[in-house]
């Protein structure tokens, strides 16, 4: 009993003791407008062994808080839809792909060239430092609004390509290990195997087992057992690749990317990433207590020179490849400054190959100090990018969360030409409005004529959730295009059952297609104005009005029985002939 009360005791004092360091230091750096990661590695260093010694199981730690890599990795998954991927194909395929080849062969061959490194350890050594910290880098772009500007997409896309890469980086990893292999493990090919077998059984389980679950979740609408739900998934598909002997990262990222089309993604997401940004802390602050403190005091020079060299040589190349695919000089270089830092996987490649027997601990030591370091100036040269990235404007615009909003009766997301008209007209009945845009222009635009409109993306449940959807009476969808579709909406009006769901549509087939989700209302973008502009014609033509309003009232049945027809049948051609003007030949269709 005694012992058992000493080890809780122990273990409560420690996680105070991590805790608070990691909360003052990551307070004082917030302050001076330096990033989150600096303070934990610091916090890290300050209470570890070779520090104050207030810590010293700082491997056990270590291991344990890459739990926070495997999650961080799902929700990389969890972005990557289809359309996403084809719409920033090129920059994550094109500008991604010869970012992290590019600046890992160039700092590979500076690592051969100056220090007496293998071939193996270089590698080792040089291609983790290509990539950047998505941790510093990604909430700076969030923050200040540039996440969906053309130059912020460009290095979003270069992030995830980053991400993606962790998985062939710790496959090259364990080609080059010199380390025996394990009694009893299994030879490469049937590892392959069984890895194309695990991975089609993850699409089959996420296709016919989670998404019906996540339907029943939905349904009962606790959010408790979404959050168990994901870290089922997620530790699930780590454990499977790891019994097989791959990444449990790699199985938490197909995890994922099969659930990327849900519409419950969002709700996911929310319910993950506090776990995730507590372990990633977690992560970050073993990494500082287990630097060698000594082995960094005895070469300064090189960690410095290192480090200096590492910023340069990423600004040049990234710098470059921006203005190969058409990027303008300061935004390009504004770029190539805010990725010029080393990464949080670098850490992980570095242990790796250190387990692989390809680099001893102190030059694990070294060359993690030199990405500390190297994170330690990305605060200062993101004061930097942020003068270049004004050449990519977004306006003076104070971007207020959307969880800031008082509560509201209705919330209409989108605040473009057709929000801001259905925006207005509710207010002129005293209606209390929530206004979402994800624009920074819109919005910038809307302050200029004194409308408050709230940064975020509205089709996410997380920031309905935080804008008031569980207690508004309706939820107004404004938004251009046909992004918005019946498997989002169902997701949403699952989530808040007591809100009315009305849409602005794009055209007669994305009605149809969001009529399936059961929403209390929507209008095609364009209907009303067109049949306006013909009632003018027909009018300046000097047509009779009588004979005008009849065929107004004609044409709006025909068309609601060619709809009825075309939602029964599921054929865009059904009905055709509940048209004026069409002839036999004439298959089109508006």
């Amino acid at each position: 009993m005694d012992g058992t009360e000493t080890h809780l005791g122990d273990l409560l004092l420690g996680g105070f003791t991590m805790l608070g360091a990691a909360l003052i230091l990551v307070l004082v750096f917030r302050k001076f407008g330096i990033g989150a990661v600096l303070g934990y590695l610091i916090a890290g260093i300050l209470i570890g062994p070779q520090g104050l010694g207030l810590i010293r199981e700082g491997a056990n730690i270590l291991e344990f808080s890459e739990i926070g890599i495997i999650l961080l990795l799902f929700l990389v998954g969890l972005e990557l839809a289809p359309s996403r991927l084809m719409r920033l194909r090129r920059a994550i395929f094109g500008l991604g792909m010869g970012q992290v080849a590019l600046c890992g062969l160039a700092l590979f061959l500076l690592i051969m060239a100056t220090t007496n490194f293998t071939l193996g350890a270089a590698l080792a050594l040089g291609l983790p430092l290509a990539l950047s910290s998505t941790a510093q880098v990604l909430p700076m772009l969030q923050s200040s609004g540039r996440l969906n500007t053309p130059g912020g997409e460009r290095t979003f896309s270069i992030l995830l390509f980053q991400d993606l890469s962790i998985i062939p980086l710790l496959t090259i990893v364990a080609a080059l290990s010199r380390a025996p292999a394990a009694e009893g493990a299994l030879p490469g090919w049937q590892i392959a195997v069984f890895g194309v077998l695990a991975i089609g059984g993850l699409i089959f389980a996420g296709r016919y087992v989670l998404q019906p679950a996540l339907e029943l979740i939905g349904k009962i609408a606790e959010r408790e057992l979404f959050i168990v739900a994901g870290l089922v998934v997620v530790f699930g598909s780590a454990a499977l690749m790891e019994m097989i002997g791959l990444s449990p990262a790699l199985g938490a990222f197909i995890a994922g990317v099969m659930l990327a089309n849900s519409p419950y993604r969002h709700e996911l997401e929310a319910d993950i990433d506090p776990f995730r940004s507590l372990l990633l802390g977690l992560f970050f602050l073993a990494v500082g207590m287990m630097l060698d403190i000594g082995i960094i005091m005895e070469n300064t020079a090189f960690v410095f020179g290192a480090a200096i060299a590492l910023v340069v040589t990423k600004t040049a190349i990234i710098f470059a490849l921006g203005k190969l695919f058409g990027m303008d000089t300061l935004p390009a270089l504004g770029m190539g400054l805010l990725l010029s830092q080393g990464g949080e996987f670098g850490f992980v490649l570095f242990g790796a190959a250190e387990q692989a027997l390809l680099i001893e601990p102190q030059a694990s030591s070294l060359f993690s100090a030199v990405i500390t370091l190297s994170m330690a100036t990305t605060p200062f040269l993101m004061l930097i990018a942020r003068r270049f990235y004004a050449a990519d404007p977004i306006g003076d615009v104070d971007y207020d969360d959307a969880s800031n909003a008082n509560p509201a009766a209705v919330i209409v997301v989108g605040h473009g030409r057709f929000g801001q008209t259905v925006a207005q007209m509710l207010s002129g009945a005293k209606v209390p409005v929530t206004m979402i845009d994800i624009k920074p222009q819109q919005i910038g635009a809307s302050r200029k004529y004194g409308r408050k409109v709230f940064y975020g993306d509205g089709m996410r449940v997380d920031i309905l959730r935080g804008a008031g959807a569980e207690k508004c009476a309706a939820i107004v969808f404004c938004i251009d295009g046909t992004k918005l579709d019946a498997a989002v909406l169902r997701g949403i009006s699952t989530a808040f059952p007591n809100a009315k769901l009305y849409m602005r549509v794009y055209d007669r087939v994305h009605l149809l297609e969001v009529k399936k989700a059961g929403i209390a209302g929507a209008k095609r973008e364009i209907f009303e104005s067109a049949i306006h502009l013909a009632r003018q014609t027909m009018m300046g033509l000097e047509i009779d009005e009588v004979l005008i309003d009849d065929v107004e009232r004609e044409y709006r049945k025909l068309d609601c029985d060619r709809l009825e027809a075309q939602s029964a049948s599921g054929d865009m051609f059904a009905g055709r002939h509940l048209a004026f003007g069409v002839t036999e030949t004439d298959k089109g269709d508006d």
